[in-house]
């Protein structure tokens, strides 16, 4: 099982180390030591948890599962299209849509907003060591 540090936990949610320490205080997400007698927090529990709060921040249902939470950074707007460029976590997600529905969503930089993502190809890399 795959366990992480508090520090690699708070980046991986987009959040700050205390942030992880107080839900590790309050029960919401669980600990233990590794041999070195430092607290890390088993994967699948961190998985458990980043699922969790982007419901109870944004509520609601639909079909799609790939869904991140964040904050719109930059909106470019002409008379069709719109660019709108968020910070979801760690990730920048930029969205090519309609002027119209930027209106509609009222989206401007500090916006809270749910990217949701689809595609029919997902390229998966890992570091080369």
């Amino acid at each position: 099982m795959a366990t992480l540090r508090i520090r690699d936990a708070a980046e991986l949610l987009g959040v700050g180390d205390d942030t992880v320490r107080c839900w590790i205080d309050s029960g919401a997400l669980a600990a233990a030591q590794d041999a070195s007698g430092r607290p890390v927090i088993e994967g699948e529990e961190l998985a458990a948890l980043a699922v969790e709060q982007a419901r109870t921040r944004f509520g609601g249902a639909g079909s799609a599962r790939n869904r991140f939470p964040g904050l719109v950074t930059h909106v470019v707007v002409d008379m069709v299209m719109a660019r709108v460029q968020m910070q979801c976590g760690p990730f920048t997600v930029v969205a090519l849509m309609s002027s119209e529905a930027v209106r509609e969503l009222g989206l401007e930089p500090g916006s809270v907003a749910m990217a949701s993502v689809t595609a029919t190809t997902v390229a998966v890399e890992t570091s080369a060591e």
